[in-house]
């Protein structure tokens, strides 16, 4: 379809699709109940060998793919963390993908590059972050930890690492609490430091990293010969939203001059509540920091927000400047492809751009606040209720608690609020997912969706009773 007539006659009825989309989602079964193979198993074995009309497409789109999607934007999805959006949000990525932009360079795209430092610097002024720090959109926390941890092992090598790569005798030790991301544990294979030497320390009781274990471990493997390098610490793990100590941590790397990454992919955007700032009391000290946007921030995956102290050991880890990319502009401004992993680039900055003047600061705070309260509400459900069981403290807003009939064993119990689980989720009414709160099975209820409101809370709290009375 080349006509721009047509195109603009489809385009109508795709945003039409997306209005009702937004305005049918609440009635979607959240979790998709396909069997796996379903939705392959609807497509032909080969390609089509003429083109086809775009009505015969979007037919299909509706009755093949959307009963095979987990709706994210439902405002009955209490799963994981959010990947959220909002209409600004996507208005803006429509217009991305129509500029159809590569901004791997200033060059390529002189208002991609600026836009982003610009919201770099909006971003670090809303969360509080130290004034000298500079950012950059990376696609997911994960891209951005590895740029950390690759950079924090080039700084200590000297850049020798990148130049000859690794001697054999480094023998580079990270440290995590049990606690830590998934990510990390894949950052420290890809950075070649070998999962072997990833440290996890223990949790306190509120789970949050224990300091006097970072430090006991650090004195171990400095007798042992190891080369403490790097502590990550995060600020909202995704199990329990547990907070990590940050200013003890921070004076731990500082007394043994090791790197600081914090990790607050989700709770990094409750920063922008002046009365949550208490997580980041320390962050002089570390290193980087990242948080997502695209978690709670109401803007479209991918956009994850990493912020720098030292831009120049960030450049000297990444820069590579082949003659086909050096330009006249090259080192008086911000050519972004040398500040991570990735060549290419999407206009990320537009949607947060988009996102920002349409809420303002005060609306973002405002829709923060009803989730946390919202959060706040549940917990105290959960703990007037003796059929169940609170798991974890809820410094955010992710509830962990388990149903908890009286006399029944560990192992029965485990049996019961998996069988919960699957049943409130089968419902298609609303999704929730589990993790293990030492050692047991928790159910996680995570309030961020952007169109959840009360109601919303309310249903699913009354679900999950009604669903374990039928369980007794």
């Amino acid at each position: 379809m080349n006509d721009l007539d047509k195109f603009r006659e489809y385009a109508h009825k795709v945003v039409d699709r997306m209005v009702d989309y937004y305005r049918n989602v609440e009635n979607y079964p959240v979790k998709s109940l396909v069997a796996p193979g379903d939705i392959y198993d609807l497509f032909p074995e080969l390609p089509p060998a003429t083109g086809e009309e775009m009505d015969e497409i979007l037919r299909d789109f509706d009755e093949k793919i959307i009963p095979g999607m987990t709706h994210w934007q439902s405002p009955n999805f209490f799963a994981y963390f959010p990947a959220n959006s909002s209409y600004p949000s996507v208005l803006a990525e429509m217009l991305t993908a129509t500029l159809a932009a590569q901004c791997m360079i200033w060059e390529t795209s002189p208002a991609a590059a600026e836009l982003e430092e610009k919201m770099m610097n909006w971003l670090k002024q809303m969360i509080g972050l130290p004034a000298a720090w500079e950012g950059v959109i990376q696609d997911t926390a994960s891209t951005a930890t590895l740029a950390s941890l690759i950079t924090a092992r080039e700084k200590r090598s000297e850049y020798r690492i990148n130049e000859e790569g690794f001697s054999g005798h480094e023998r580079f030790r990270i440290y995590v609490s049990t606690e830590t991301h998934s990510s990390i544990e894949k950052g420290v294979k890809i950075a070649g430091f070998g999962r072997s030497n990833l440290v996890k320390c223990k949790v306190r009781e509120d789970l949050s990293f224990d300091p006097e274990d970072l430090r006991a471990r650090i004195e171990e493997d400095l007798k042992a010969g190891y080369t403490p390098l790097a502590v990550v610490a995060t600020l909202g793990t995704t199990s329990t939203t547990a907070v990590d100590p940050l200013r003890e941590i921070g004076e731990i790397t500082r007394a043994y001059d090791l790197w600081l990454h914090v990790d607050a992919a989700l709770a990094g955007s409750a920063l922008i509540l002046p009365e949550y700032r208490w997580m980041i009391d320390g962050i002089e000290q570390a290193d980087t920091f990242v948080f997502n946007p695209h978690k709670w921030l109401f803007t479209n995956f991918d956009c994850s927000a990493y912020f720098v102290k030292d831009r120049e050991a960030l450049l000297r880890t990444f820069e590579i400047l082949p003659e086909y990319l050096k330009t006249s502009t090259h080192g008086h401004v911000n050519d972004y492809r040398d500040w991570g992993i990735p060549l290419g680039r999407r206009f990320r900055a537009l949607k947060l751009w988009f996102v920002i003047r349409s809420f303002g600061v005060s609306g973002l705070q405002a829709m923060l606040r009803e989730h946390l309260r919202l959060a706040g509400f549940i917990r105290d459900e959960v703990e007037k209720d003796p059929s169940f069981e609170l798991m974890a403290p809820v410094p955010l807003n992710t509830v962990c608690f388990r149903y908890h009939p009286e006399n029944t064993t560990e192992e029965e119990l485990d049996r019961l609020n998996t069988l919960l689980l699957d049943k409130v989720n089968r419902s298609g009414k609303a999704y929730f997912t589990h993790t293990r709160v030492k050692g047991k099975y928790t159910i996680r209820f995570m309030i961020g969706q952007t169109h959840t409101r009360e109601k919303h809370v309310k249903n699913a709290w009354e679900l999950i009773r009604t669903v374990s009375r039928s369980l007794s």
